[in-house]
């Protein structure tokens, strides 16, 4: 057992520091983009729900070109997703409630 600590602590010291950029990039853009809105971003977000919803009415969603419905649909698929992760954590269950 000493053998395979001896021979694991620089494989594991090399591959913490090959891993050490990438994870102070995605550190510094989860501040940026995992931050609840502020109060300012508010109206914005209104604005956003209402243009949605006219774009809906009107059938303006089918002048998008296939990259921005795909933007939209990834980022639909990310709310629903994080939406069940908070479900997780609020229960502090993986599957069902408590009755």
């Amino acid at each position: 057992m000493a053998k395979v600590a001896t021979k694991a602590s620089p494989l594991l010291a090399r591959i913490l520091t090959a891993a050490k950029p990438k994870v102070n990039i995605a550190i510094r853009y989860a501040k940026v983009e995992l931050v609840p809105p502020k109060f300012s971003d508010i109206p914005q977000i209104g604005a956003s729900v209402k243009k949605i919803m006219h774009s809906a009415k009107t059938g303006a969603y089918r002048d998008l070109s296939v990259k921005e419905a795909w933007l939209n649909t990834l980022v639909c698929i990310e709310v629903y997703c994080w939406f069940f992760i908070g479900e997780c954590i609020g229960k502090r269950h993986l599957c069902g409630y408590n009755v």
